[in-house]
């Protein structure tokens, strides 16, 4: 959703009335997860997906019917499904699908959540998509606003996960999460620092990148970041703010830059924490960290040398090896080959209480 928070904007503020499709559930080895969405407009224009490509045509004309009737619909699909009108998933899994109109008049919150959207702030959106009394599907309230709907929202919100609930009145309720980007921070203005900042970038990260020296921490080394301080990094780091999703890389290379931020950094409660060097600099370093206090459960938590074993030999082939890494470890996930392993690609993902 904020990938596509910018058009989506310029149709609603320009009265151009479309459809959002959200996924709501899945089941097995769906391609994307709860909370994909895809917008389709009055004239025809797609943007975004909800299954990578297998059931996009099917919502297609889906949206079209909920923009002409004005109703919001769902439905399922999946290879499960014994209607034969259903599209199936190729990859075997089953989801289903939300598909709401938007514009001024029947979605008026939208406004709001788009504004939270572009501010950066945590927001949910609960929707109701089955009731026992039907005209109550498609209503819908924002995180922090008044009546039980909202509290479902501040609920799922304060959970960090969208997914499925039972609402007031029995009804069940469909609870859109939207997180702010996760932060990753970026310390050191090397070649290798650009290359990490730019794939942090493309990912999705909310990149920020400091560094002591002026001269190499320029806007043109480091064009497309979200930040770019000119600070020592640990000065740096114990002035800004940091949560459980944030992953911190120091690729500066230099004792007197990384003890100090190291020292900090294996203290806060953030998701992940790694350095560049080789091995025998990662055992200098560990050395001065623990001369430093550093406790060994603290010095458990960091990767150095930093990133996936790939191969990788360039700036940019690091690169990819160091954000396989924190998606790996933020993920959950194993950094082994799918060819050569079993069960689900996707993990199963948090209930939600």
């Amino acid at each position: 959703m904020r990938e596509l928070s910018g058009e989506l904007d310029s149709w609603y503020r320009g009265g151009r009335t479309f459809a959002l499709a959200t996924v709501t559930s899945t089941l097995r080895s769906a391609p994307r997860e709860v909370g994909a969405v895809m917008a389709v407009s009055a004239d025809g224009v797609a943007l975004g997906s909800v299954s990578g490509g297998c059931v996009e045509g099917a919502v297609y004309e889906l949206a079209g019917e909920v923009i002409a009737t004005g109703r919001p619909q769902s439905a399922a699909y999946g290879v499960s499904d014994e209607d034969a009108l259903m599209a199936g998933l190729t990859c075997g899994g089953t989801l289903e699908v939300l598909v709401e109109p938007v514009d001024a008049h029947c979605y008026p919150e939208f406004a709001e959540l788009l504004a939270a959207l572009d501010d950066g702030r945590p927001v949910a959106v609960a929707t109701v998509v089955a009731a026992r009394d039907g005209e109550r599907v498609g209503r819908r309230a924002l995180s922090g606003g008044p009546g039980a709907l909202a509290a479902c929202a501040d609920r799922m919100l304060a959970a960090g996960a969208s997914g499925i609930m039972e609402g007031p009145d029995d009804d069940t309720v469909f609870v859109h999460v939207h997180l702010p980007r996760p932060r990753l921070l970026v310390f050191g203005s090397n070649d290798y620092a650009s290359a990490v900042a730019e794939a942090a970038v493309f990912t999705g990260f909310h990149v920020t990148v400091c560094d002591a020296r002026a001269a190499f921490a320029t806007p043109e080394r480091f064009p497309r970041v979200d930040e770019l301080v000119v600070d020592w990094p640990d000065r740096y780091l114990a002035r800004t703010r940091v949560d459980e999703r944030t992953a911190i890389c120091v690729l500066t290379h230099d004792p007197k830059f990384d003890v100090p931020l190291l020292e900090r950094a294996l203290r806060m409660p953030v998701a992940y924490v790694g350095a560049m060097g080789s091995r025998r600099a990662h055992d200098d370093r560990t050395a001065r960290l623990r001369e430093a206090g550093v406790a060994e459960e603290e010095l458990a938590r960091l990767h150095s040398p930093i990133g996936l074993a790939l191969g990788a030999r360039s700036p940019r082939e690091t690169a990819i090896a160091v954000l396989a890494e924190v998606v790996k470890v933020t993920r959950g996930g194993t950094g082994g080959h799918l060819a050569h392993a079993e069960g689900r690609i996707h993990p199963e993902p948090v209930p939600v209480g």
